[in-house]
C-alpha cells in the first residue's frame, strides 16, 4: 500500500479590492504613489523568501516529503496574478531546490481578467505555469459591478483569448450563477458565452452568502429557490450538450481535462500548504496511529503581516531551521479514527463517480467494511450506488448530497 499522491498549495493573500461575497483569506493592497493598489517589488521579494522558508520549516518536520514527487501545484488567493512572472520564476527555482516534481506536474494559477494581469500571461507560461483559472464570475457589466469585480465585461472576453494566445491549452473559467437580480436568461447567457470560448474546464457554481462577508451582513436580493433550480437544470443541460463531463459537484471538463490538483483533494490525497493562512493535509506510516496511518492537518499564520514577521524576525533561513518553534504554523491536528469517515466522504462524494472502495482503506487506514450499516441504509433509500466496488452516491443521492453525508458524522 502506498501513501497518497502529494500536491502543493501556495496562497497569495492580497487582492486589488475585497469582493463583497468573498470569505477567503484575502486582504486589499495599500495604494502606491499613483493611487493604485500595487504589490511592490519589495513586498513580493519578501513574500517569496517567506514561502521558501515556510517550506524549509515544513520539510524539517516532514523530511520524507523531499522524496515524494509533487504531482500538482495550485496558486490561490487573493489574486495570485498580482505577483510578477519574475517573482514566480524565483519561487520555482527555490521550490525545485527543496522538492521533487513530476515531469508532467500540473501547475495552476488563479488569475483575474484585468488588462494588467493579461499582459503577464506569457511570462507566467515561461516561468513554469501550465494552467490558468480565470475568475470571470460574469460576462455582464451590471453583474460585475454588483459583485464588486475590478474587471470589465470586455476584459473578461479578452482574458480568455489572451490565455490561449500565450500558449495555455488548459484554461478554466470560473463562473457564478444565482447572482443579485439575475434572471434565468441572464444566467444562461453567461453560460452560453463561457461555452462559446471553449475552455478546457468550467467551474460553475451558485453564489452563497458566507459569514464574515459584506453580502452576509447586507444581503443583496437573490433569485428565489424555484428560479435557482431552473437555472441549475437548464445550465447543466447546456454544458453537457457542449461536450463537457460533469465530474464534480461544481466542475465540468472536456474529456481528459479534469483538474488534477482538485481531484487529489477529492480523493483524499496529501498536500502541503504554504503561505499566509494556507492549509495542508499530510500522511505518514505510524504503528501507533489508527490503521497504522497518521494523518495530520496543518495551517499557517493567517494575517500576511504576521506571516512575514515570522520570517523577518529570523533574519535568515539557517536561523529558522535552528529554532525549536512552530515557525509559520498556526496549528496542527491529527485526525482520529472517528474523524476520518466524514473527512473522506466530504471529499470523495463530491465526485460523480465516487471512488474505488479500496481507496477508503488506502487513504484512511480503516476498513470499508465498517461502513456497511450506513451504506446498506443509504441503498435502501436509493441514495447509494449498487456497485459494491465503489463508494459513490446514486444520481438521486448526489442531488441530495447533504442528506447522504449526515450518517457519516460521528459524535
Amino acid at each position: 500500500m502506498h501513501l497518497p499522491p502529494l500536491s502543493l498549495y501556495i496562497h497569495l493573500p492580497w487582492c486589488v479590492r475585497k469582493c463583497p461575497y468573498c470569505d477567503f483569506n484575502s486582504h486589499q493592497l495599500k495604494t502606491n504613489t499613483s493611487g493604485l493598489p500595487s504589490l511592490s517589488a519589495e513586498l513580493e521579494a519578501n513574500y517569496v523568501a517567506a514561502l521558501l522558508a515556510d517550506l524549509a520549516a515544513d520539510l524539517r518536520a516532514w523530511p520524507e516529503l523531499i522524496e515524494r514527487p509533487v504531482m500538482s501545484v495550485f496558486f490561490g488567493g487573493g489574486t495570485p496574478s498580482l505577483m510578477s512572472p519574475a517573482g514566480y520564476a524565483r519561487l520555482f527555482d527555490g521550490l525545485e531546490r527543496q522538492l521533487t516534481f513530476d515531469a508532467d506536474c500540473e501547475v495552476t494559477l488563479e488569475a483575474n481578467p484585468s488588462s494588467v494581469e493579461q499582459a503577464r500571461f506569457e511570462g507566467y507560461r515561461a516561468a513554469g505555469i501550465n494552467r490558468l483559472s480565470i475568475g470571470v464570475q460574469s460576462f455582464q457589466q451590471r453583474q460585475l459591478a454588483l459583485l464588486g469585480r475590478v474587471h470589465s465585461s470586455a476584459q473578461a472576453y479578452e482574458a480568455i483569448a489572451a490565455a490561449h494566445q500565450a500558449g495555455f491549452d488548459r484554461v478554466n473559467i470560473d463562473l457564478m450563477h444565482g447572482l443579485p437580480e439575475q434572471s434565468p436568461e441572464g444566467a444562461l447567457d453567461d453560460l452560453r458565452t463561457a461555452l462559446s470560448l471553449a475552455p478546457s474546464h468550467l467551474s460553475w457554481y451558485q453564489l452563497t452568502l458566507e459569514p464574515n462577508t459584506v453580502f452576509y451582513r447586507q444581503p443583496p436580493v437573490l433569485p428565489e429557490e424555484d428560479i435557482l433550480v431552473e437555472i441549475q437544470d437548464a445550465g447543466q443541460a447546456l454544458i453537457l450538450e457542449a461536450g463537457y463531463q460533469h465530474y464534480e459537484v461544481s466542475a465540468y471538463a472536456k474529456p481528459g481535462q479534469q483538474a488534477r490538483h482538485n481531484l487529489n483533494y477529492w480523493t483524499f490525497g496529501d498536500y502541503l500548504g504554504l503561505g499566509a493562512g494556507a492549509h495542508g493535509k499530510l500522511s505518514r506510516w505510524d504503528d501507533q496511529a489508527a490503521g497504522g496511518l497518521m494523518i495530520e492537518r496543518r495551517w499557517k499564520t493567517r494575517q500576511p503581516e504576521a506571516y512575514l514577521a515570522r520570517h523577518q524576525s529570523s533574519n535568515n533561513l539557517s536561523t529558522i531551521l535552528a529554532k525549536d518553534e512552530q515557525g509559520f504554523l498556526a496549528g496542527t491536528e491529527q485526525l482520529s479514527a472517528a474523524q476520518r469517515p466524514i473527512e473522506f466522504m466530504l471529499n470523495a462524494l463530491r465526485l460523480a463517480e465516487g471512488v474505488p472502495a479500496a481507496l477508503y482503506q488506502a487513504r484512511t487506514g480503516l476498513s470499508a467494511q465498517d461502513l456497511s450499516p450506513i451504506l446498506d441504509a443509504l441503498r435502501a433509500r436509493e441514495l447509494w450506488t449498487t456497485d459494491p466496488e465503489r463508494l459513490a452516491c446514486s444520481p438521486l443521492g448526489w442531488r441530495f448530497l447533504n442528506t447522504v453525508l449526515e450518517p457519516f458524522f460521528q459524535d
